[in-house]
């Protein structure tokens, strides 16, 4: 593959996600710093976007936008106001990223935290507190499924153990903090309840209607949707303000980055509480509002949907994956994350963002319809867009 033929590539499927986080910050939605530490921490990218543009410089990356928009005509592709702005200044988003903000702070007491669910997010959100010291009480619906979270965590320490990470001292003490139940009243006492189920609005509006009658007063409800409106399930309680998401990156105990999203109905204190509890757990919190997406879905899933349709447009996936790692220096290629994350994650994702911004150029590729149209949804059908 020549320069040439790599630095193509980069130009349609990179110079698009730069711009979309440039238009995120212009908006007001999210800060520059927690936009490139989501991109960082939640995708595992050496820097961040914004970092990018500064790197490469802001006048280039709007002259090589210019010329894609001349060439497409896809607004998408068009410079957004604030880089035009920045490259004329001759600045950086470093600058605009502004001064040092107070590091969050518990404007509520949480020593008990509760967590519904026993699927991988939840139990690796489980894991996530015990070991930070928490004691957990985590509902299930049967005790299979309560005991099949204890073993999964007693695995992983055993790991950790193994590798020299850890001890069984430490081990016991864990473990001796969670306590499973079948019952949700089993809830009433925790300071801090977070659901992990599935990402089904009629159950996930249930759960938080049955939550507002259990949680004592001043608890927090926090969900780890990636995609459901936080809003809806904030009205069903008599306690809004006490209701924020908190989504966790899969896997739990490894991912750094919990995306801390407000309503507009969110409590300050409840938001810092949550910032300020996610640093406790070691982990990056970032801010943002309830809007489809977040930040990293939001960012990361046009620039994969564009591969497909770059791809449809006849190159190669490998040398797709080729350009991108070498030329962004991304840990995977598209084509080899999308078969991670799941083609039917992926469509969703994308579905739901054509649904909220209305953009044309968000359109799902045919090419990823098919795919899950056929049940060829990646790693865990042993055939996606790979075969495995």
């Amino acid at each position: 593959m020549t320069d040439s033929t790599q630095g193509s590539i980069h130009d349609v499927l990179v110079l698009p996600y730069l711009n979309h986080a440039i238009r995120m910050l212009e908006s007001g939605y999210a800060t520059a710093t927690d936009i490139d530490n989501a991109m960082c921490f939640g995708c595992g990218y050496p820097q961040g976007p914004l970092a990018t543009v500064d790197e490469i410089g802001a006048s280039a990356v709007r002259d090589a936008l210019l010329a894609r928009f001349e060439e497409t005509g896809d607004n998408l592709h068009e410079p957004a106001d604030l880089l035009t702005k920045i490259a004329g200044e001759a600045g950086t988003f470093a600058a605009v990223a502004g001064d040092h903000v107070p590091a969050p702070e518990l404007r509520r007491m949480i020593e008990k935290v509760g967590v519904v669910g026993t699927g991988t997010m939840a139990s690796g959100i489980i894991q996530v507190f015990a070991q930070a010291g928490y004691d957990v009480v985590f509902v299930g619906r049967s005790q299979e499924k309560l005991d099949g979270v204890v073993a999964g965590i007693t695995k992983a320490l055993d790991k950790a153990i193994a590798k020299g990470r850890s001890d069984e001292e430490t081990k016991a003490a864990v473990l001796g903090r969670l306590t499973g139940s079948t019952s949700r009243d089993d809830l009433g006492e925790a300071d801090l309840i977070v659901e992990g189920i599935a990402e089904d609005l009629d159950v996930k509006t249930e759960l938080f209607k049955d939550l507002d009658r259990i949680a004592k007063a001043g608890a927090i409800l926090a969900t780890t949707t990636s995609s459901m409106p936080i809003t809806e399930l904030a009205k069903v309680t008599e306690r809004p303000g006490d209701v924020i998401g908190m989504h966790f990156f899969n896997p739990a105990p490894v991912m750094k980055l919990v995306e801390v999203v407000t309503t507009e109905l969110t409590s300050p204190e409840v938001d810092e509480t949550v910032r300020a509890l996610s640093t406790a757990v070691k982990k990056v919190p970032v801010s943002c509002g309830d809007r489809s997406g977040f930040i990293v879905n939001a960012l990361l899933f046009p620039y994969l949907n564009d591969a497909v349709k770059l791809h449809e447009s006849g190159v190669a996936m490998a040398e797709i994956d080729t350009a991108i790692k070498e030329t962004a220096a991304f840990p995977m290629g598209p084509f080899e994350l999308l078969d991670v994350v799941g083609n039917d994650v992926s469509l969703a994702i994308q579905t739901e963002l054509r649904n909220e911004f209305g953009e044309p150029g968000f359109e799902p590729a045919a090419l990823l319809v098919e795919k899950v149209a056929e049940g060829k949804l990646g790693r865990k059908t042993g055939e996606g867009f790979h075969t495995y």
